[in-house]
This record gives structure tokens, C-alpha cells and sequence, in this order.
């Protein structure tokens, strides 16, 4: 393991292997000719080899007007493991093969994106209707809501979500990677702003 990933993030080594699901591949070609869909085939199934999980990925690309969107959609008899923890270990997967693309191919502008049987749809949309259904709160007793402690990606659509209504506003509450959303009318925005930095004053 140690000598992939030395390899990986530029030590030195060299040889093929075989990947998990009968796939052989060259990985010092793939990584020494940059291709980004390659260098993630490779490293994905090196990675899902070493942690003993079940799964195969279907990877396609999409070319942008910035660089390219990668998407790998896994599935396989391990797939539940993806999703349990609300996709802790899918966005942990993501997060890894980004630091990697960002290591090997530093100049390319490249996202990419990991699903498993439409978990990602599915999720943003329970999220969205937790979002009205709190937004539906705020209107009716004019109190503030606040949705759980969420990652960047998803307060990014919680937010833009909620912009579309202008009886309410939204911000992110709290530190870390995780924040709290408050969710709170319009009409009380000039109120609701002070106490929270108010509430922030005295935490310090």
C-alpha cells in the first residue's frame, strides 16, 4: 500500500498490477500520460482493492467550458456501505480522488463526482424538502429554523434554494466544516443579523 501511494503522489517505483475485478492496467502509464479519466480508474480500483470493498465504477466524462467533469457511479455488493452515515465514505472517496487530480494534473480545471444509484439526487432532494418544510415554519410562526450541521456542497443548495423565496433569508451558523443553517423571515433580517452577532461576541 505504502509503495501506490508513494507512487501516486510522485515517489518513486514502477510496475503493473492487476486491478480489483480482473481490470489490468498500466498505472505508471496512466499516471505518467496525465489522463485524468485514466489516473482515476487506476487509483479508484487500487484504492477499493486495499480497503477490501466490493464495487465497480462506471466512469464517463464530460468536457466543460473550464476543464472537465469526471462522474463515477459505483455500485457492487458493498454499495450500501457508500451511503450509510448520509455518504460519508462516498464523499470521502471524492474528496480523495480530487486531492489526487489536483496533485497529478495541478493545471487542468477538473471536477469530479461520485454517485451510487442516484444517491446524490435523492439526497438533495430530501434536503431541499427539509429546506421548505422549515421555510414553511418560519412563515407561519415567524421564529427561526435551523437545519442540521451540513457540508459546503450542501449548504450551497440549501441557500440557493431558499434565494428563490424573498420572505426568507438564510445563513450558515457555527465553525468547522460542518455548519449549522438558520433559516428566518425577511422581515426580521436587521433583528435576527444583530443577535447572531451578538451571540457571537459573547462565545468568544
Amino acid at each position: 500500500m505504502t509503495g501506490f501511494f508513494s507512487k501516486l503522489f510522485g515517489g518513486g517505483g514502477s510496475g503493473n498490477s492487476n486491478e480489483s475485478g480482473g481490470r489490468k492496467a498500466d498505472r505508471s502509464d496512466s499516471i505518467g500520460n496525465r489522463d485524468p479519466r485514466a489516473l482515476v480508474e487506476d487509483t479508484l480500483y487500487g484504492v477499493l482493492e486495499r480497503a477490501g470493498l466490493e464495487l465497480d465504477a462506471h466512469i464517463t466524462e464530460e468536457k466543460t467550458a473550464e476543464g472537465m467533469d469526471i462522474f463515477v457511479d459505483l455500485t457492487g455488493p458493498d454499495e450500501e456501505r457508500l451511503t450509510e452515515k448520509d455518504g460519508a465514505l462516498l464523499d470521502a472517496l471524492q474528496l480523495f480522488m480530487k486531492r489526487a487530480l489536483q496533485h497529478q494534473v495541478p493545471d487542468e480545471r477538473i471536477e469530479v463526482i461520485f454517485d451510487s444509484n442516484g444517491f446524490r439526487d435523492e439526497s438533495t432532494k430530501s434536503l431541499v424538502e427539509m429546506a421548505d418544510r422549515l421555510k414553511d415554519e418560519v412563515l407561519e410562526t415567524g421564529k427561526s429554523q435551523y437545519l442540521r450541521p451540513l457540508g459546503a456542497k450542501d449548504r450551497k443548495t440549501v441557500h440557493q434554494h431558499l434565494a428563490g423565496d424573498e420572505r426568507v433569508r438564510s445563513r450558515s451558523i457555527g465553525n468547522g466544516l460542518f455548519k449549522k443553517i438558520k433559516i428566518y423571515a425577511a422581515k426580521n433580517a436587521s433583528r435576527e443579523e444583530s443577535d447572531d452577532r451578538e451571540e457571537a461576541t459573547e462565545t468568544i
